[in-house]
C-alpha cells in the first residue's frame, strides 16, 4: 500500500463532463479551494492541445480516503471536458483503436474535427453569454 500511495499518480480516474469550457476551469478552482484536496499537478491540454487535437484538463490531485480506522492521502486523476471533448476523444480512440493513423490523412481529419468542434464549442460559449446578459 505504501508503494502505491507513494508512486501512482492516479490510484483512481474520474473524468467529468461540463456543457462549456469555462465551467471546467470553474469546477477546477473549487476542487483545488477544498481544504483537504491539495493539486500536485496541471495539465492543461484546453490551453495547449496534443498534437492530435486532444483537448482536456487533466489535474493530479491528492485527496483524503477515509478508511474503516484512518483517513490516508491518495493521489488520483481528474479529467475534466467538455461534451464536445468527450463525443470527440471517444470516437477518436475507438477509431484508433481499430487503426494507428499516425500523421497520415485520417489522423488529420481527426485533428481537424477537434478543431472545428473547438470553433464550435466557442461560439456556443458566446451565445450563452449574451443570453446571461
Amino acid at each position: 500500500m505504501d508503494n502505491i500511495r507513494d508512486t501512482l499518480n492516479d490510484v483512481a480516474g474520474i473524468r467529468v463532463i461540463c456543457s462549456y469550457t469555462d465551467d471546467i476551469y470553474w469546477l477546477a478552482e473549487m476542487l483545488t479551494k477544498q481544504d483537504d484536496v491539495y493539486l500536485i499537478e496541471t495539465k492543461d491540454y484546453i490551453k495547449t492541445p496534443k498534437g492530435n487535437g486532444y483537448r482536456s484538463l487533466h489535474l493530479i490531485l491528492e485527496v483524503p480516503i477515509f478508511l474503516s480506522d484512518r483517513k490516508e492521502a491518495y493521489r488520483i486523476e481528474v479529467q475534466i471536458r467538455t461534451i464536445a471533448m468527450d463525443y470527440w476523444a471517444s470516437l477518436e480512440h475507438s477509431l484508433r483503436y481499430k487503426k494507428e493513423f499516425g500523421d497520415t490523412e485520417l489522423g488529420s481529419e481527426l485533428e481537424n474535427c477537434a478543431h472545428e468542434l473547438a470553433t464550435l464549442e466557442d461560439r456556443m460559449l458566446a451565445i450563452r453569454e449574451k443570453i446571461n446578459q
